[in-house]
């Protein structure tokens, strides 16, 4: 990455596994070590459209895409608009993946851990971004929302990544099982209403999934 980037150690960590413990002086030197690589090799790209939204129950019209979600219903009820987001890596993180992976699996695990809390802090940089813009048309974002979250159906990869023309546009391709490549991508939707919504969850606290290893 050209630009600075702010590690936040605490996710690493957590989705490492640590619940707490104290880490020892030796993973602590490991994950500096990986996170220079990944700054490295990294190049984040973020892209993002806005579209007309409508919700009647549990039936969401997002213009590109409709669906039945009882959990996305909830997160953009009382929005009039949707922007619909998706951020990568690049691929040149999921090649620096796989070369750990064949030679140092410890390391190939903290790399693992670290990529996924640095798309995490650069897809909150960009909606942070977005927010200031959309504030100064008068209209708040409520938190982002992907794909797999509660009963927002995976299969909607597919219309979000052939609407946004993620190929062409940062390099984003699915896979038949709805894999993206590279890797470390992420696809989501935010809400934009003229009304502030109280609720700022996000990610692990707007999931169904209780039973998540890495929920916070």
């Amino acid at each position: 990455m050209k630009d600075m980037f702010t590690w936040n150690e605490r996710e690493i960590l957590r989705y490492l596994g640590s619940r707490g413990q104290e880490v020892p002086e030796n993973v602590t030197r490991l994950i500096r070590e990986c996170e220079q690589e990944l700054e490295q090799v990294a190049s984040p790209r973020s892209f993002w459209r806005e579209y007309p939204l409508s919700i009647v129950s549990d039936d969401v019209d997002m213009t590109i895409l409709r669906t039945k979600s009882t959990s996305l219903g909830r997160n953009l009820r009382g929005c009039e608009r949707v922007i619909v987001f998706a951020a990568t890596l690049g691929s040149r993180v999921d090649m620096l993946l796989g070369r750990y992976g064949r030679l140092e699996m410890s390391r190939a695990v903290v790399l693992q851990a670290a990529s996924v809390a640095m798309l995490e802090s650069y897809s909150d940089e960009q909606n942070e971004a977005l927010k200031r813009r959309y504030q100064a048309q008068g209209l708040y974002l409520r938190p982002r929302f992907s794909p797999g979250y509660g009963d927002f159906p995976l299969e909607c990869q597919r219309s979000i990544v052939d609407a946004l023309e993620l190929n062409k546009r940062i390099g984003i391709t699915l896979t038949d099982s709805l894999l993206m490549a590279p890797s470390k991508s992420i696809t989501a939707v935010i809400g934009a209403s003229r009304y502030p919504a109280g609720c700022t969850v996000k990610g692990c606290e707007a999931c169904g999934k209780q039973n998540c290893l890495y929920r916070r």
